[in-house]
């Protein structure tokens, strides 16, 4: 099958995961059973087949270092669990913008010198999938990098919440160049998100109404001191939000739903706390309350998604598919362009593995894109909505004139 070559924008704690789980389970075995990956071997891709291409960066503590030396330079503070032997990928130069927020730059100044030639150095590095991995928040940023990854004609796989598979716009721009795109805000393997949605569909199976509901998280990596400036976080509220609400088959007033992270505690370093309390109603008007309190490393958490992700990109690159790759986006993600449960979302990419192909009807085109989603849903009797709840599935109607002949007979 060859190998999923790999570009990284951003190499901090989540980067850090990411590259030190590509060593960890390189040798890993087909029959394994490997925490946080759906297979060892995903579409004829080993974990071992997955390689980094380039990195980019804008420390100055980063950049000019062996990736396996700049995973473990401060900022990062994530655990580690596998010592990473050179590579000969020298992180690279990248372009600012608004990827360094107010209390960053505190702590992180950026390299002297241009920005790379980012269109030329994924075209000469022959990368395949791109992995954003920038700040929360990093708006801007984000859209010139979509754009060098457009030009140098690679995959794109978005792990934060600026909204890049899920709005229209760039999904036209990515079907266009002919490109694969996986977005947006990578979940994690049992985070936050998850553990929440999962609670809100056993409110909902149990029949038990959500009234109100919280989620607050705090921890000590950067991206929580990137999140201390609240204009930062609109994004990041929303695609939170809507992961949890898409699953609530009713209306919310948004004062009783409350997503987002709260709070900066150095000492936590890459440690995530996590509350969610949960009000509902059961048979008889009766209260229920629910409280859990969860605690992961961050980075980790959500690595393997990402290493699941790049090879169903690159499935995508090899079966020429175009756009928002509708089933990989809903399950590895938080903000795809359509919500499914994510029982739902993990069999529509196990069929994805088995026979990409069948995207070319998942995609957002004119004719049988709509249909197609709307097929697959009501098989499982959770019809999607664009970013938004479920929905009942239509009831089909005769036509008119069938149903008055239908009464004439009658």
């Amino acid at each position: 099958m060859g190998k999923v070559r790999v570009a990284i924008i951003g190499v901090g704690n989540c980067a850090s995961s990411f590259v030190q789980g590509l060593h960890y389970y390189r040798n890993a075995r087909e029959a394994d059973r490997v925490p946080g990956l759906m297979h060892v071997s995903l579409g004829g891709y080993h974990i071992r087949d997955v390689e980094i291409s380039a990195a980019i960066d804008i420390d100055k503590n980063k950049v000019g270092k062996d990736v396996s030396e700049a995973i473990v330079t401060w900022p990062n503070n994530t655990m580690v669990f596998a010592r990473v032997p050179k590579t000969g990928i020298v992180v690279q130069r990248g372009m600012t913008h608004d990827g360094l927020g107010k209390y960053l730059s505190k702590i992180i100044q950026k390299a002297p010198g241009s920005t790379v030639d980012i269109v030329k150095l994924l075209r000469d590095t022959r990368t395949d999938v791109v992995v954003n991995y920038l700040p929360v928040g990093s708006e801007e940023a984000t859209k010139w990098y979509v754009e060098q990854v457009l030009e140098a004609g690679c995959a794109f796989v978005n792990c934060i919440p600026v909204f890049i598979a899920r709005e229209a716009y760039w999904r036209r721009r990515f079907e266009k160049k002919g490109l694969p795109v996986i977005g947006d805000d990578i979940k994690s393997q049992v985070g936050a998100t998850i553990t929440h949605r999962v609670l809100t569909s056993l409110f909902n199976d149990r029949g038990v109404r959500i009234d109100r509901t919280y989620q607050l998280n705090f921890g000590g990596n950067t991206d929580f001191l990137n999140m201390l400036e609240r204009e930062r976080l609109e994004s990041k509220k929303i695609s939170k939000t809507s992961a949890v609400t898409s699953l609530i088959p009713y209306p919310m007033d948004e004062e009783n739903v409350h997503v987002g992270p709260s709070d900066y505690v150095p000492w936590l370093k890459d440690r995530k706390w996590c509350h969610i309390r949960m009000e509902g109603t059961t048979f008889g008007d009766v209260p229920l309350n629910l409280e859990l309190k969860l605690e992961v490393w961050d980075s980790p958490n959500s690595a393997g998604i990402v290493i699941d992700a790049v090879r169903c990109a690159k499935l995508g690159l090899d079966h020429k598919l175009k756009g928002a790759l509708v089933a990989p986006s809903a399950y590895f993600e938080k903000s795809p362009p359509f919500q499914f449960p994510d029982d739902v979302a993990r069999e529509m990419v196990e069929s994805f593995i088995r026979d990409p192909r069948i995207e070319l009807k998942l995609g957002d085109r004119p004719g049988g894109a709509a249909a197609r989603v709307a097929r697959a849903a009501r098989a499982t009797k959770a019809a999607p909505s664009a970013n938004g709840a479920p929905k009942r599935p239509a009831v089909r109607k005769r036509p008119r004139a069938k149903r008055a002949a239908g009464r004439r007979a009658r």
